[in-house]
């Protein structure tokens, strides 16, 4: 769990902590990232607010998805 920031969307907040994590080599690029569900259960976040998560960091060129497989760090990150 975070301490979320009233000001700023929920999903921006997580995303960032996911970029973070990238950024720190957390997650290495082709490494899979947190599921919708792993974000619920970590951060306390609606589905929606998760989805929406992936799909910024997804925009970014900072993951992609394989559909029945998950959501993976991008190999070239942008």
């Amino acid at each position: 769990m975070i301490d979320f920031v009233p000001d700023i969307p929920r999903w921006r907040q997580v995303a960032d902590v996911i970029r973070q994590r990238i950024a720190d080599g957390t997650y290495a690029p082709g490494t899979r990232v947190p599921s919708v569900v792993d974000l619920l259960n970590e951060f306390g976040i609606a589905t929606s607010t998760a989805q929406k998560v992936h799909r910024g960091l997804r925009e970014e060129g900072l993951i992609y998805t394989e559909p029945g497989l998950g959501s993976f760090v991008s190999k070239k990150l942008r």
